[in-house]
C-alpha cells in the first residue's frame, strides 16, 4: 500500500527543477531553512550540498556571507518571548562565524528582531522595536480592531552597535514618520505599526529599512536621521528584502498582499529608480498567481545581470534573466513543524548565490 504525502510542495517536487548551464550565473546558493534547527547549506548548480555551517540556534531568520567569506547570521534567541503572539518566530541575535561554524563574535539586543547587517565601518545595525510613546500609539490607524499586544502597539527603531555591544547610533521609526499617513494594511494585527523586516547600507552610506505593516521603504541619511526618499503603497504591497544596487536603484521583492492599486495578490520583484520612483525592470510569473508569497521572501541581483529570487513560503529559489527567462530552480527539501504552530512548511527567509571565486575566498578565510 502506497502512502500519499499530504504535504503539496513536497509531494509535487523538491531539490534541483532546472538548469541552463548556459544561461544560469555559476556559483552556489546559500540558505538557511526558516524553521530548522541552526543548519544553513551551501548547495551547487546541481542542487547538491557541498558545505553545511550549524549554528547554536535556529535561524532567526537567516544567514549569508560577509565580505571575507566568514558567515553572519541572525539566531532565534528564545529569550523574553511575552511580548505578543508573533515575538517568538522573529526574535533575533546576530553572530559572524568562520567556514567551520566557529563562532567570532556575538552580539545580542532585547528589542533585536529579523534582520542585521555588518556595516562597512565594522559595526553592526540591527533592527528593533519597542512599545510606541501613547500620544503616537493613539494615531495609529488601520489594522484589525482590538488586536494590540494587551492595548500596546509597537513600533521599529534601529541601533547601530559595535561588536562588542556599546551602542552608537539609534533612529526611531515614530520621529520621522507619520501614522495618518501611514496606516497599518487592513487585515494586520494591531500588535505592530510598522513591522519591520529590513535594513540595507547604500554605496555612499546611506540605511534603507523596510516595514511591511504600511508598505513602505525609507532610506536615511545616517548623519541626520533624515527621510532622503521615501516609496509606499502604491505601488509597494508589504514588501521584503529592498536591496542597493551598484546603479544606486533599489531592487525589491514586492509580495502583494493588500496591493492598494490592484484587486489580484500576486508577487513581483521590482527595480525601482529613487530618483524617479519609476520601476525600470520588473518579474512577475506569466500565469499571475504562480509566483506569490505573502510573507518573507528577497532577491539579489547576480554579476552576470540575472537575479536571484526567494519566493520564501513555498521554499523556492530561483534565477531569471534580465529577459525574465527561468534558467535555474531549486526547491528547499527541508521540511519542519513551526514549534508552537500548526503546519509543515519548507519556508526560506532569504537566499543567496555566490561565485566559486568567493566560495574559494571564504574557505581560505
Amino acid at each position: 500500500m502506497t502512502t500519499v504525502d499530504q504535504q503539496k510542495i513536497r509531494r509535487t517536487r523538491t531539490g534541483l527543477i532546472v538548469h541552463d548551464p548556459a544561461l544560469a550565473q555559476p556559483g552556489y546558493t546559500l540558505f538557511a531553512p526558516m524553521y530548522g534547527d541552526g543548519t544553513v547549506y551551501l548547495v551547487g548548480m546541481d542542487g547538491s550540498v557541498v558545505h553545511t555551517w550549524h549554528m547554536p540556534y535556529r535561524p532567526g531568520l537567516y544567514g549569508h556571507l560577509l565580505d571575507d567569506g566568514h558567515l553572519f547570521y541572525g539566531g532565534k534567541v528564545m529569550e523574553d518571548l511575552e511580548r505578543f503572539e508573533a515575538w517568538p518566530r522573529f526574535k533575533a541575535g546576530v553572530l559572524e562565524a568562520d567556514w567551520n561554524g566557529r563562532v567570532l563574535w556575538e552580539v545580542r539586543h532585547s528589542d533585536h528582531h529579523h534582520d542585521a547587517r555588518r556595516l562597512r565601518n565594522g559595526n553592526v545595525l540591527l533592527l528593533c522595536l519597542r512599545p510606541l510613546p501613547d500620544e503616537i500609539a493613539g494615531r495609529v490607524r488601520g489594522g484589525l480592531h482590538g488586536s494590540e499586544a494587551g492595548g500596546t502597539i509597537y513600533a521599529d527603531y534601529l541601533v547601530e552597535m559595535t561588536t562588542s555591544g556599546e551602542v552608537v547610533w539609534e533612529w526611531r521609526s515614530w520621529e520621522h514618520l507619520e501614522p495618518e499617513t501611514c496606516p497599518i494594511t487592513p487585515q494586520d494585527h494591531r500588535a505592530e505599526w510598522t513591522h519591520g523586516n529590513t535594513v540595507a547600507e547604500t554605496a555612499e552610506g546611506h540605511i534603507v529599512a523596510s516595514f511591511r505593516n504600511i508598505s513602505t521603504v525609507v532610506m536615511i541619511e545616517r548623519a541626520t536621521g533624515k527621510i532622503l526618499w521615501r516609496l509606499g503603497s502604491p505601488p509597494l504591497a508589504q514588501q521584503h528584502d529592498p536591496r542597493p544596487l551598484p546603479n544606486g536603484n533599489i531592487l525589491i521583492f514586492d509580495n502583494g498582499t493588500h496591493r492598494a492599486d490592484n484587486p489580484a495578490t500576486f508577487s513581483r520583484v521590482i527595480e525601482v529608480d529613487p530618483h524617479t520612483d519609476a520601476i525600470v525592470w520588473e518579474y512577475a510569473d506569466q500565469s499571475l498567481f504562480e509566483f506569490f508569497s505573502p510573507y518573507i521572501s528577497g532577491a539579489q541581483r547576480l554579476t552576470n545581470g540575472n537575479t536571484l529570487i526567494c519566493e520564501g513560503c513555498p521554499g523556492r529559489i530561483f534565477e531569471v534573466t534580465p529577459g525574465r527567462e527561468v534558467v535555474w530552480e531549486y526547491v528547499s527539501p527541508h521540511f519542519f513543524q513551526e514549534p508552537g504552530r500548526a503546519g509543515l512548511n519548507n519556508w526560506v527567509f532569504r537566499a543567496f548565490r555566490y561565485t566559486p571565486e568567493e566560495i574559494k575566498a571564504a574557505r581560505s578565510a
